[in-house]
């Protein structure tokens, strides 16, 4: 009979009775626990209220009360793609792998009556041992698309399989021999047959979309990968990676749009977390332009384009290419993300929080919505959605920071969602590790002052806000509309501030 726990006084009475009882519940109710349960009732969470806000974001998801955790608004299909696993002789290719995993879940995303886990999600089970069912409640899937890649010289030997998450069962499964020369063909193939066994209906778009092939070039296919893999590192030295090898696919292909998105993307993201070169702008501008005008139909295109847009600050032109991105595919987080980030900037908190509640629900494990969330839900009067939306974000941050330790922002963002549930301690000593990490990245300086503002540190937030400046973050609306900076404004060396920016 499955264990049935209504509130968090309870696991501490099944902690008492051995691991294996917590492991069956965790099981049973796909809630992870036993990592959890020591690190929050023992140390950081002391108030009652608290326990009940943490409680409430980790309730399996079809009973959590949070916006990012929202049922689904139907009853469409559900398929998670599991990370492929490497066979090759010198287990060489996880690149390939990850990447066929990747171009199968974008291809997937295209058909609207489907709803696929994000990269970010299903990747997370790498290697993780877990079982199916736990896997497909755990992501919200009712089937799961696994497969093993073998790649020697120019052959090709790619097996999948989908399986029900219910209950394990097989419902298809195939072995593909082929040629590199066939691997678009393959991913077709396969993303149809899903469709196929799942009884979807495509419309004429859908099945033009599946059919698209990203470049006629294998090699600029093999380095366009290698590109993503380095570039969803997160890390300076990771996109730094990934700038070499996009520029290597163009190189080989000077037509393939995808390889200029991923430029664009990648100078968009060394504007934003590393320096605020005008090369760098620049070059994100000439990449995007030309992913766009390569295919004018590419959601992916259209969303890098709006970002580098957004931080040109063309806005009206920003928002048009927002919603074209959006219209192309609404599922695609990055759009709903960067424009959520756009229209507050722009003041639009409205907007903004609308946005930032659609790119939750599209990738409920990412960190940074909920904590950006968190701070429009507080300026709206909703602190219970604040609080939960922060305790949601911090955990996630601690899941993402054992894959990517070095990340700052995540830490940084963590660190001002502790500080918005007053863990004012936790919060500087997270700040600081921060801090340590770039002393000089303006928008984690800009971040940092927020987190001094909001704990009535004002003459350190000052110094900070300003340091942020010299190192290039002038985007004024930052600094006009955020809540967390009110306890300043009164300040003749805040006004100061405001004059000298953009």
């Amino acid at each position: 009979m499955p264990l049935r726990i209504d509130s968090w006084k309870e696991i501490a009475v099944y902690l008492k009775r051995g691991t294996r009882t917590v492991q069956r519940w965790e099981r049973e109710e796909g809630l992870p626990v036993h990592r959890l349960v020591h690190d929050k009732l023992g140390s950081v969470y002391a108030f009652d209220e608290e326990l009940d806000a943490w409680w409430s974001a980790r309730k399996p998801l079809q009973e959590r009360q949070g916006v990012w955790a929202a049922p689904p608004e139907d009853d469409k299909p559900s398929i998670a793609v599991m990370p492929f696993v490497d066979w090759s002789e010198e287990r060489d290719q996880g690149y390939f792998c990850d990447g066929m995993a990747e171009e199968i879940i974008i291809a997937l995303s295209r058909i609207r009556s489907l709803r696929v886990a994000s990269r970010m999600a299903s990747f997370r089970f790498r290697n993780a041992g877990a079982d199916t069912m736990e896997v497909g409640r755990k992501l919200r899937a009712r089937t799961l698309l696994e497969g093993s890649v073998r790649k020697s010289g120019g052959r090709l030997r790619i097996a999948v399989q989908l399986t029900a998450a219910q209950d394990g069962f097989q419902m298809w499964a195939e072995v593909y021999d082929r040629t590199m020369g066939d691997v678009f063909a393959i991913q077709e193939e396969i993303a149809g047959t899903v469709a196929r066994e799942l009884k979807l209906t495509l419309t004429p778009g859908e099945r033009e979309a599946l059919a698209r092939v990203p470049t006629r070039d294998l090699d600029a296919y093999d380095l366009y990968l290698q590109g993503r893999t380095s570039y969803f590192r997160y890390s300076n030295a990771g996109v730094e990676r990934a700038i070499q090898l996009f520029a290597q696919a163009v190189e080989k292909d000077h037509e393939f749009p995808l390889a200029y998105a991923g430029l664009a993307d990648c100078w968009s993201y060394l504007f934003l977390y590393s320096e605020r070169s005008a090369e760098y702008l620049a070059r994100a501008d000439e990449a995007s332009l030309r992913a766009v005008a390569l295919d004018p139909q590419s959601s992916q295109a259209h969303a890098s384009r709006a970002l580098v847009l957004s931080l040109k600050s063309r806005d009206e032109e920003a928002e048009r290419a927002f919603k074209e991105a959006i219209r192309l595919d609404p599922n695609l987080f990055e759009a709903h993300y960067f424009y959520a980030r756009h229209a507050f900037n722009m003041g639009q908190q409205e907007k903004a929080l609308s946005l930032y509640e659609q790119a939750m629900r599209i990738r409920p494990e990412d960190y940074q919505a909920p904590l950006l969330a968190a701070q429009t839900y507080d300026d709206f009067g909703r602190p219970e959605d604040a609080r939960a939306a922060r305790l949601h974000g911090i955990e996630e941050v601690e899941q993402h920071l054992l894959a990517h330790p070095d990340d700052s922002r995540a830490v940084y963002l963590a660190a001002n969602g502790m500080a918005g549930l007053g863990q004012k301690e936790r919060a500087l000593e997270w700040a600081g590790r921060a801090l340590a990490m770039s002393p000089n990245d303006p928008m984690l300086l800009y971040n940092i002052g927020c987190i001094y503002s909001m704990l009535g540190k004002l003459d350190d937030a000052m110094a900070t806000l300003e340091s942020a400046a010299r190192h290039g973050l002038r985007q004024r609306g930052w600094f006009e509309h955020d809540s967390n900076l009110d306890p300043l404004r009164r300040r003749k060396r805040f006004k100061n501030l405001l004059e000298m920016l953009d």
